[in-house]
């Protein structure tokens, strides 16, 4: 697609206040894309999208994709959707799954249609690695799934069952993108839900000790945001016809234990306070729904996608420790 094509372009980014979603609306922006975003500010934030309220090309709707009636506005005039909404979290999900359903599936269903009704060119949509649930094999290959662990895991997988039939049923390109624990900036520290990136670096700059769930040695495979945006910017752009109306992982390929993790925060944050280093980490219980070990492939994305990771872990922490410190109101 050259430059004259995608200033012509228009993207509707659900969710685009969250963690994910304003880096991608910031990214997409820069590319010369017209970006509408969605969101609810149920968990995204108003100070997210600070570059880009003032950008002419950007148009803010504040709404819930459980309102059908929102996301017909939304999607109107739109070329491409990448779907970010959602409730995430676990815990959340087993404490109130009700809830968690009628935004990840209901939600997911007013989206699809309004989509379809619209005939948008493509629907990118975020898919989650708890889909693999309980299948134990290492790496996670696509077509090879288990059965899910928790509510959120199951209002994943159905995102990607109605994705497919609204695919071969009204011929809406659809893409899913698994996630693998994403990590960076903007990524919320103070959620009740944290992830456990942005939570243990709070913790470690303010002295305190983090708790690890279990004993430390479970894995994951902690993937930085910009290889998320590369993923999703293939996902539009791709003009390979069996390359659409499937699923990717999202990943890095590697998986590192929760003690890795630990050590590489406490050697990037001590360049700013040495004291961090010295502080203590706490073990407790393993957390319900958790799996022990997450690895994915990358291959399918690489061969149908071109997909090339650019950030390992240790790069994306590098870069993601030194945002936290300089952006962090609360540091002690």
């Amino acid at each position: 697609m050259d430059m004259e094509t995608i200033v012509k372009q228009t993207l509707l980014i659900t969710g685009g206040a969250g963690f994910i979603g304003s880096n991608l609306c910031e990214h997409f922006l820069s590319k010369g894309y017209d970006v509408v975003c969605l969101d609810n500010f149920a968990t995204g934030h108003m100070h997210n999208l600070d570059k880009c309220l003032h950008n002419e090309n950007f148009k803010l709707i504040e709404g819930d994709i459980r309102n059908f009636d929102d996301c017909v506005k939304a999607v109107r005039g739109v070329n491409y959707v990448l779907h970010q909404a959602a409730l995430g979290s676990v815990p959340r999900s087993l404490e109130d799954p009700i809830t968690t359903n009628d935004v990840n599936v209901s939600g997911f269903l007013n989206m699809l249609t309004a989509a379809r009704d619209e005939k948008v060119k493509r629907f990118v949509y975020a898919a989650s690695s708890s889909t693999y649930g309980d299948s134990e094999g290492l790496p996670k290959v696509e077509d090879v799934i288990g059965k899910p662990l928790s509510p959120y895991a199951i209002t994943k997988y159905v995102n990607e069952l109605y994705a497919e039939i609204f695919s071969k049923t009204y011929g809406l390109e659809t893409i899913g993108l698994r996630y693998f624990n994403v990590f960076g900036r903007k990524q919320d520290t103070n959620s009740a839900y944290a992830a456990v990136i942005p939570k243990f670096v709070q913790q470690l700059m303010r002295l305190e000790s983090p708790l690890i769930n279990g004993d430390g040695t479970y894995s994951r495979d902690f993937t930085y945001i910009d290889n998320v945006i590369q993923m999703n910017e293939l996902a539009i752009s791709t003009v390979n016809a069996s390359a659409v109306n499937t699923v990717y992982n999202t990943a890095c390929g590697d998986r590192n234990t929760l003690n890795e993790l630990m050590q590489y925060l406490k050697a990037y944050l001590s360049k700013y306070d040495s004291k961090i280093n010295d502080v203590e980490i706490l073990y407790g219980v393993n957390r319900k729904g958790d799996i022990p070990h997450s690895l994915a492939s990358i291959d399918k994305a690489k061969t149908l996608l071109g997909y090339d990771p650019k950030f390992s872990l240790e790069e994306g922490l590098k870069e993601a420790v030194d945002w936290y410190w300089n952006n962090l109101k609360e540091k002690k």
